[in-house]
């Protein structure tokens, strides 16, 4: 079942797809609901909220994650500990700094240390190390001294260290960096793309998105497959991640989209554009946006001052200053009373 957050009169709540409010707008501050549950600001501080609108309230948290195998890391005072689905501390907050739930392990901090517990509390792997990331596809990037490796989830390393920065495995690639520079490593270590990539600010550094990530050299934006392969140089002005097996580009201060041989399909016309989701993607004209197909064909009128990407089947818009949720055909499903 999918939520969607609502405005009303400065304040939130949650309708459910067909635009029946399910949630009453009545907090100040609402994250968005994941694995049937939402964080809801209540006097400065955090707790839970379900699918039925029952808090969960026998403690307040200055911060709380998303769950993750049934947990949810929170953090009381200085310290995080882990959050059941019933709201109880089910892991006691003892740990100096936590990330989320990943294949059965998370990333914790405990006396200057880091290592990985299981949702016991216990340690699974001893906090030997100076960093640590999440456990994806069987490994997990950890830092000793200085140099990071990887490991396997019983604590051996199954690539040594000796990189400067590394991000977990997504499938059989990860980028890794040497200095400021990033490339791909696969399972057994071996270099598939030399260190050669920058750092791209404000974007979710080597996230791969429809079997693409988008990669920055030489002032430019090009594209790598997760096969671990250049497949699009890098040469345009700037670019978005692909969706649908299209990606956003500019040329010449206009935005179109292109595939993943590199070839332009839908011609760079917009003033602004987004990422397809769900086979629409927002696009601005005369300073109005809608939304196009993968054939370049308008299927939302250009109507509204904002928008953002389709999700479950619709997609938040804003009229002037009002919040709207807008089906496929662009109906409107929900409106902001001002």
């Amino acid at each position: 079942m999918s939520f969607f957050k609502i405005r009303d009169k400065g304040y939130y709540g949650f309708m459910d797809r067909q635009g029946t409010v399910v949630i009453r707008p009545q907090y100040l501050e609402v994250g968005a609901f994941h694995h049937g549950f939402a964080p809801v600001r209540l006097n400065g501080q955090w707790t839970i909220l379900d699918t039925l609108g029952r808090l969960f309230i026998k403690r307040l948290y200055r911060a709380i994650g998303p769950f993750e195998s049934g947990l949810a890391r929170v953090k009381v005072v200085h310290h995080w500990g882990y959050l059941n689905q019933e709201g109880d501390e089910q892991i006691a907050a003892i740990f100096e700094a936590a990330g989320d739930f990943c294949e059965g392990l998370a990333p914790v901090r405990f006396d200057e240390k880091a290592g990985f517990i299981d949702p016991r509390g216990q340690f699974a792997i001893k906090p030997v190390f100076t960093q640590t990331e999440v456990f994806r596809s069987g490994l997990a990037p950890v830092q000793l001294d200085e140099k990071w490796g990887y490991i396997n989830p019983q604590g051996i390393y199954s690539i040594d260290s000796q990189w400067d920065m590394a991000q977990p495995f997504q499938g059989d690639m990860a980028w890794v960096a040497q200095g400021e520079q990033w490339g791909l490593c696969d399972r057994a270590g071996k270099i598939r793309l030399s260190p050669q990539f920058s750092w791209i600010k404000g974007h979710a550094q080597g996230q791969f998105f429809d079997g693409m990530s988008l990669v920055f050299r030489d002032g430019k934006y090009g594209f790598v497959s997760q096969e671990g392969h250049i497949a699009i140089e890098p040469m345009f002005d700037l670019a978005g991640d692909f969706g649908a097996g299209l990606a956003l580009v500019e040329i010449n201060g206009a935005y179109g989209y292109i595939d993943k041989a590199g070839k332009l399909v839908i011609m760079p016309k917009f003033e602004d554009a987004g990422v397809f989701s769900e086979g629409l993607a927002q696009v601005c004209i005369n300073g109005r946006w809608g939304y196009i197909d993968t054939e370049g064909q308008v299927i939302i009128p250009p109507a509204f001052n904002a928008a953002t990407p389709f999700r479950d089947g619709l997609a938040q818009v804003i009229v002037q200053s009002a919040w709207q949720y807008i089906d496929r055909l662009g109906g409107i499903v929900w409106r902001e009373k001002l």
